[in-house]
């Protein structure tokens, strides 16, 4: 970690929380910290894994870690990293100093092949190693990328669309787990970031997640028809199962504006791009909010207090996520993790929100973004916003 001169006033976190000087403490306010609200445990779980969601009641920060280990034991834990992980020397496994986790969205559904999936959401976590604040960068899904060769499916490597990356991994019996590691591996080559965990979210599990909380708030910047899903007899489907009824069929239309979202309305909304100004880029934001939507819901309202909402989530986290923590326990990462919750998650721009295409239609990263990506690796990402104000995304 670099050593600051105390002499050096350096730029303030992007959160309201003030940043103590270089080797000093935070002065104290007026007031008591006692009566400062503590987010619930499994609310800082979920910003630890990207939305790692809310499994156990409204403990106290200092709860057993015989609790949270027990509360988390669905989860599906796998090697998603490989080569990808921090090394000892880039800090990897002892969570002292700043983490990067890569958190991968699939859209898979039921008749769709484990191995013919792409990850159409990629972000990148990053927690700095003062622990009290987080950032998600969403990586565009069209951005052009050199995929390195992957041994364990015979793919040879090449360059192509990087949520292809995915799929290559996953093919011939990778699995999401191959297809995790491949998507790491070409990350880290390309930004030089290597990461102490990743999670590998199903858009779809998310759905009982939500519904377990009850509803999510998201406010909607633009308004767009659904792709996707339609209304038939005023119950919303899939298209594909609304045109077998052969019955009249009404579109899905989010309109401008906040509002509490069911499940299935949430994660239609943050699917789409398609009649969205910048449309994946748009997206991007979209799942973001979602993803910071949950994290504070988790919060609010003494959810995680009702035993029956407290068991669904449980479940249906289990079959949203797999994790990957490198080898790090899930209990220690919550704890490290403690000082982080959902109004401390800040959603960053890549591309200042709009395409950056190349002439082959593939799109590239520009100065600014790798500069950013840059200030991850040196666990400068504080600094770098302060000066760059306009990557903070309006839905943060």
């Amino acid at each position: 970690m670099a050593v600051h001169s105390p002499a050096l006033l350096e730029p303030p976190r992007a959160s309201a929380t003030p940043t103590p000087p270089p080797g000093g403490k935070k002065k104290k306010s007026g007031k008591s910290g006692k009566g400062r609200r503590k987010d619930p445990l499994w609310a800082r779980l979920t910003v630890v894994a990207g939305a790692v969601l809310m499994m156990t009641s409204g403990v106290a920060i200092v709860g057993s870690k015989a609790v949270i280990s027990q509360a988390t034991g669905n989860i599906s834990q796998r090697n998603l990293l490989d080569v990808a992980g921090k090394s000892q020397q880039e800090g990897g496994g002892d969570l002292k100093g700043p983490i990067d986790m890569l958190l991968l969205g699939v859209d898979a559904r039921e008749r769709w092949d484990a191995d013919d999936v792409r990850a159409d959401s990629i972000i990148v976590l990053h927690i700095p190693a003062t622990h009290d604040q987080a950032y998600l960068i969403s990586i565009p899904r069209d951005t052009e990328a050199r995929i390195p060769a992957f041994e364990k499916t015979g793919y040879p490597g090449g360059v192509g669309k990087i949520n292809s990356a995915f799929q290559a991994g996953a093919a011939n019996g990778g699995g999401w787990e191959g297809g995790a590691q491949l998507m790491a591996k070409t990350i880290k080559s390309m930004t030089g970031i290597g990461f102490d965990g990743a999670a590998i979210i199903n858009f779809g599990g998310f759905k009982s997640v939500i519904d377990a909380l009850g509803s999510v708030r998201i406010c909607v910047k633009q308004q767009v028809t659904s792709l996707h899903m339609s209304y038939v007899d005023g119950k919303p489907m899939w298209n594909a199962d609304a045109k077998r009824t052969g019955k009249p069929r009404t579109p899905v239309v989010h309109k401008k504006g906040c509002r509490e979202m069911k499940g299935w309305a949430a994660l239609d909304y943050s699917r789409q791009r398609y009649g969205l100004k910048n449309s994946d880029y748009d997206r991007q934001a979209n799942q973001q909010q979602l993803i910071k939507a949950m994290a504070k819901k988790a919060s609010q309202n003494g959810t995680l207090t009702n035993p029956v909402k407290l068991n669904e989530m449980i479940k249906a986290a289990g079959k949203a996520f797999i994790l990957d923590t490198g080898g790090v326990p899930v209990e220690d990462f919550v704890f490290t993790m403690r000082g982080v919750s959902g109004n401390e998650l800040i959603m960053l721009k890549t591309n200042g929100g709009t395409y950056k295409t190349q002439g082959n239609g593939n799109e590239a990263l520009d100065e600014q973004t790798l500069d950013m990506f840059r200030a991850v690796r040196q666990d400068k990402l504080a600094e770098f916003v302060f000066y760059n104000p306009e990557v903070i995304s309006s839905r943060s």
